[in-house]
């Protein structure tokens, strides 16, 4: 439905625009002079703050359908035979709310080669804005965690999530926690990825608990698809011993330090 509608939008533009380019855009889609549209001819009036991960992304030979996965529609209308996309973009700045303008042009193929700002230091932003960052993963033990064969954490596994907790609530933004379980390969494989993924949902309502926002963890369960260790005992309690390392809960956390 998005993109029916741009196609809609940008038809209508060539009543505003008709079918030329204001950068004189070459085939190659470089310019001598590039030149921005004005900001109160923005078809998209209010402009837009941009998810600053996705500009991040916004590379040469970028594709439209690309471009407007990452940035939206453009926010001016410049012609059917556009080769060149405007956007009006807003940033929450120390300073207070810088606007930018950024263009785009495109080469005779339709992908992007020539980026803009205007004005020009607002590329800054980009390096400014705090990056995200995948923080070192923790690992729980499953057999000091949780008692074998068990959902529920132990003592010591409660005192491991608070201490993981804790070193999370010092991040300036914590975006996505994934909590991922782990079992060994003794019993059904049926029965592995559900305990696997319970203690998953275990570990993620205990760091609810410590003040980790709910919404921003994910579990999930591999039960003993993902073994660290090969054993073959033949004892089951050596077995048992050996397998240890497979049997955890990983915790992955992406964020801003």
């Amino acid at each position: 439905m998005k993109k029916n509608w741009f196609g809609a939008a940008l038809l209508g533009s060539l009543v505003l625009a008709g079918c030329g380019t204001l950068s004189q855009v070459d085939s190659e889609g470089h310019t001598e002079n590039p030149v921005f549209p004005e900001v109160d001819k923005a078809t998209f009036h209010t402009g837009s703050y941009p998810n600053i991960d996705n500009l991040r992304q916004v590379r040469e030979g970028v594709t439209r359908d690309q471009l407007y996965d990452l940035l939206g529609r453009p926010h001016f209308a410049e012609g059917f035979k556009v080769r060149e996309w405007d956007y009006l973009f807003h940033f929450n700045t120390a300073q207070g709310i810088k606007t930018c303008q950024f263009k785009v042009l495109f080469d005779q193929d339709k992908l992007g080669r020539s980026f803009y700002w205007k004005p020009s230091e607002c590329a800054s932003v980009l390096d400014a804005a705090p990056k995200t960052a995948t923080i070192q993963p923790f690992s729980l033990s499953g057999d000091v965690a949780f008692a074998f064969g068990s959902a529920t954490l132990t003592s010591a596994g409660l005192s491991t999530i608070r201490d993981i907790a804790g070193q999370l609530k010092q991040m300036s933004n914590i975006e996505r926690v994934t909590v991922s379980g782990h079992t060994d390969r003794i019993g059904s494989a049926a029965s592995n990825q559900r305990l696997s993924q319970q203690r998953a949902q275990t570990v993620r309502q205990a760091l609810s608990a410590q003040g980790i926002p709910a919404a921003a963890i994910v579990t999930q369960g591999f039960g003993q698809d993902r073994p660290l260790v090969q054993c073959d005992q033949p004892n089951r309690s050596d077995l048992i011993a050996c397998l240890a390392p497979n049997r955890r809960v990983d915790i992955e956390v992406q964020g801003q330090r």
